[in-house]
């Protein structure tokens, strides 16, 4: 599978993330089908953020009403990882649904794309 994505969405990832060091950030990845065509930020709302994320509640509600309205879909979910690899750790396989969206893993100025399956993460190819 293949993710179609810019490189100036790539690099508004890799900013959010050195923002928020020395905690995760987090955000939206919003588009149709396999191609993003915009990435909202939203506040990670966790308690322990430098280990662990929570996209802000309101923020999610918002979008998916847009989207229902006619907006663009949420197809995904971005985050850091300020100290560890851009792969899902225990804590992302964990608290994923296997719905089938796209997660951006961001670490060391690095994204990765995994597919949130019902079995595992699978990683996905990605470019323009």
């Amino acid at each position: 599978m293949f993710v179609q994505v810019t490189s100036t969405h790539l690099e508004q990832m890799i900013h959010e993330a050195a923002c928020a060091h020395p905690h995760e950030c987090c955000g939206l990845i919003l588009g149709e089908g396999m191609r993003v065509t915009s990435i909202q930020p939203t506040a990670n709302v966790h308690s322990q953020p430098a280990t662990h994320f929570e996209i802000d509640p309101q923020a999610l509600i918002d979008a998916h009403r847009a989207a229902r309205g006619g907006g663009t879909q949420v197809i995904g979910y971005y985050h850091s990882h300020p100290a560890g690899p851009p792969a899902p750790s225990e804590t992302d396989r964990s608290s994923a649904d296997g719905d089938g969206r796209i997660w951006a893993i961001i670490a060391r100025r690095t994204v990765r794309f995994w597919r949130d399956l019902p079995e595992a993460f699978v990683p996905l190819s990605y470019g323009d």
